[in-house]
């Protein structure tokens, strides 16, 4: 899509709002990829306070913003593959009524309507107050529901909210509904402002020129091809890792933008895809445990490479004599309680090089210590456990426990009190079995056996007998 035009434009605030691409999909096929054609909002201030002098005698606010706006309108009618609307705000009721839902949609979306546009601007007559977040709102309604657009707001205006309304909350929540990306926001004289920053991309300009010239950047780079490709780094900080996801999420609302499926080349190269640039990202490479990194603001225009460290080595976790997946191992990084991953005894993962602690679901568990390497596998291999068939005579209440080397025991589960013949798998060792029927009178009649569990053996355990 080619702007080459120069805008002029005016004293005031400007917000830039994009709305998010749209994929193209097909049976073998996914593009992800901006909308070829764009619709843009125009959202003018025109409150009584357009009406002050600014920079020279005789020119006021609403002069330069009209003029300035004409002309960028004008450029921009030639342009088949853009639509463009104009809503006003403040300019049909006084201050004195101070009617904060004067908004107005004067002009809305259709082919070629720069020239109602520019008409209008010539009608209208600043007058009343300045409720920005109301226009906001009713401004997100203005879009046809058609897909396929690139949906833009221009918002124009020379002061701040003026009725209460809540800007950052209202513009955080329409771009966490996927109304419009983050808003780009230039404020005319308004430095001590930065409070807007919340509620986008808040660029001050003092003067005329200095408006005109941030709003041509702010136009020209919202359409600039940009791309990105991700280098995944190895241990030898080569960009050799490669089949990871890789999320692109919207800094501000925390919503994912892009999801890809990380790709090299033949030649190893990381291909390269394109990506809106107004809004700030944070960057999730999907690797276990992911790697995130904050804040990420694209250069415009530009191709942007994105390196990531992530070297990354094997784990395996296998038993004796079994072949199926039914083992499952928790995953932790040394020295953390929070569980990154669940594997299965038949999956080789990968894992970000560092200290782990696996820790099986036996009976009972194990927990033992990984060093994961890069590009080596590591394997925990657990003995094939022993079949014990126990009998209680009758049901009742009791635990298993496992009789430590120093004499000690260590709980490994609670017994089925619904059942009085029941059989569990454990691993090769020494274990304590302690039981008490229901029907008894006292905790005098609880007993106990002590047995041995050999990998692969059979063993009957009454506890009575």
């Amino acid at each position: 899509m080619d702007f080459t035009a120069k805008f002029l434009v005016k004293p005031g605030l400007l917000v830039l709002l994009l709305f998010p691409f749209y994929s193209s999909y097909s049976q073998t096929k996914v593009q992800q990829k901006l909308p070829e054609k764009t619709r843009i909002l125009f959202l003018l201030d025109a409150s009584g306070s357009m009406l002050e002098q600014w920079e020279r005698p005789n020119q006021t606010r609403w002069s330069v913003a009209k003029s300035i706006l004409t002309k960028l309108v004008d450029s921009l009618g030639q342009n088949t593959k853009l639509e463009l609307a104009l809503r006003v705000y403040g300019h049909r009721s006084p201050q004195e009524i101070k009617n904060c839902k004067d908004t107005w949609l004067e002009v809305p979306f259709k082919p070629r309507s720069h020239t109602l546009i520019i008409q209008k601007l010539e009608e209208i007559r600043p007058k009343g107050v300045t409720p920005i977040t109301y226009s906001l709102e009713q401004a997100a309604n203005d879009f046809p529901s058609s897909p396929g657009y690139r949906n833009i707001v221009i918002l124009i205006t020379d002061g701040i909210e003026s009725c209460g309304g809540d800007l950052c909350a209202t513009s955080k929540a329409l771009q966490q509904k996927g109304v419009f990306l983050r808003p780009y926001i230039i404020g005319l004289g308004l430095r001590t402002e930065k409070s807007l920053e919340c509620a986008g991309k808040f660029i001050d300009a003092n003067t005329p020129g200095e408006f005109n010239n941030v709003l041509n950047e702010a136009i020209e780079t919202s359409f600039a091809k940009t791309t990105v490709s991700v280098e995944i780094l190895d241990a030898n900080n080569q960009p050799n890792e490669t089949n990871v996801n890789v999320s692109f999420v919207n800094s501000m609302t925390s919503l994912p933008m892009y999801d890809f499926v990380h790709y090299r080349d033949k030649q190893g190269k990381p291909d390269t895809v394109q990506i809106d640039p107004v809004v700030d990202y944070t960057l999730v490479v999907n690797t276990i445990p992911p790697i995130i990194k904050s804040n990420i603001a694209l250069v415009v225009g530009k191709h942007n490479v994105l390196t990531i460290p992530a070297p990354q080595g094997n784990l395996v976790v296998r038993q004796e004599g079994r072949r199926d997946n039914n083992l499952q191992a928790l995953i932790r990084q040394k020295g953390k309680t929070e569980i990154i991953h669940t594997q299965g005894s038949t999956e080789v993962v990968r894992y970000l090089t560092g200290s782990y602690e696996v820790e099986t679901l036996t009976l009972p568990r194990r927990v033992f210590s990984v060093d994961i390497q890069p590009n080596k596998t590591q394997s925990v291999l657990l003995p094939s456990p022993g079949i014990v068939n126990f009998n209680t005579i009758s049901t009742g209440y009791g635990s298993l426990y496992e009789i430590n080397a120093d004499g000690t025991q260590t709980w490994v589960c609670n017994l089925n009190e619904l059942k009085n013949q029941f059989t569990l798998s454990l691993l090769p060792g020494q274990y304590k079995i302690v039981f008490r029927v229901k029907q008894t009178s006292g905790s005098k009649y609880t007993g106990f056996k002590k047995f041995s569990v050999k990998s692969g053996v059979t063993l009957m355990v009454s506890v009575f007998n």
